[in-house]
């Protein structure tokens, strides 16, 4: 298992990359939308803050081991662990080798069972949520744009298309999402924030397991009871905790969220465990990037590079001496 290298810098939180929305539009359907949304805002009180305790410090905690496939190398911005409901002996990381971590794996250690015990604990206050609504939020299509709330999915929750989570200016705005059964995201579709949104204060609880499609981008701390599993170049800036099964990383990066407290969208509190890393060793795989989509409030956006250059510059260069190349 590789140390994240120095010159690799841990990516910018999407919640950052964010701003306020611009002023309102004057429009008939602008006023129709602001009245719903007003709505929805009175009701969002429903959803309160999740302490997840000592789970709190891990990007991926799983019960029955974690997966790393060997087809791409993947990256976790925060500690890793496995730990058992029973006394049996936690089941080691398969495929540390593909895995660059910023942090500790702490499977064995002292801190699991309690780490294990906090996730339960946490899990069972996001399934006592109290739904903002009487709707069945089974399908989340493409544009849909939610204020800040508890949505729940009486069996399955699909994420067919990009979806918008506007915190409308409150930076402690909270967002919970209860999907009975499964989650499954599709491919290319991400999550984005707004109006001051933070990832901190996004939970999907699952009450079987979740799905994160190829190149899909998910904010926010999945809590599963059983497993976990991103496709290919999946993404997500959160936590995947899985309380009773395992987690299946294939070429990804799961990036801790830090969690500003003063609204200044600075990040004061939280982020990966891991610090600075002390090594220097070079960068002998592939760019780590996020996925195409996932680096605004708008939807559009490129693919952020970290420690490499992505892209072919066309034409002349300054080179910083006076000459071009």
């Amino acid at each position: 298992m590789a140390s994240v290298p120095s010159t690799l810098s841990k990516p910018t939180s999407v919640t950052r990359r964010c701003r306020r929305l611009g002023a309102a539009s004057t429009s008939v359907v602008a006023i129709s939308t602001l009245g719903l949304l007003a709505g929805l805002t009175g009701t969002a009180q429903a959803a309160s803050a999740v302490d997840l305790g000592t789970a709190d410090g891990f990007a991926v905690l799983s019960g029955s081991g974690i997966t790393i496939a060997a087809t791409g190398p993947s990256t976790s911005w925060g500690d890793i662990g496995t730990q058992p409901d029973s006394a049996a002996a936690p089941v080691a990381t398969t495929g540390s080798e593909n895995l660059t971590l910023a942090g500790t794996d702490l499977t064995g250690e002292s801190v699991m069972p309690d780490a294990k015990a906090d996730l339960g604990a946490a899990y069972d206050v996001v399934v006592g949520e109290s739904p903002t609504d009487t709707d069945d939020h089974a399908v989340f299509i493409e544009g849909t744009r939610l204020v800040a709330g508890v949505y729940n999915a009486t069996s399955s929750m699909q994420l067919t298309g990009s979806l918008t989570l506007d915190a409308q200016g409150d930076p402690n705005a909270v967002f919970v999402f209860q999907a009975d059964s499964t989650l499954t995201l599709a491919s290319n579709i991400s999550v984005l924030l707004a109006g001051d949104a933070q990832a901190c204060n996004v939970f999907w609880q699952v009450g079987s397991s979740a799905t994160l499609g190829t190149g899909s981008h998910l904010v926010g701390t999945v809590l599963a009871d059983t497993s976990i599993t991103l496709t290919p170049g999946a993404s997500v800036e959160g936590r995947l905790l899985a309380r009773g099964g395992a987690v299946e990383l294939d070429e990804n990066v799961i990036t801790q969220p830090g969690c500003d407290t003063d609204g200044d969208t600075g990040g004061d509190t939280g982020g990966d465990t891991g610090g600075t890393p002390t090594t220097t060793a070079p960068v002998t795989s592939s760019p780590v990037s996020t996925p195409t989509g996932s680096t605004g409030s708008t939807g559009t956006g490129g693919t952020t590079t970290y420690g490499q250059v992505g892209r072919v510059p066309v034409g002349a260069v300054d080179t910083g001496d006076g000459s071009t190349s």
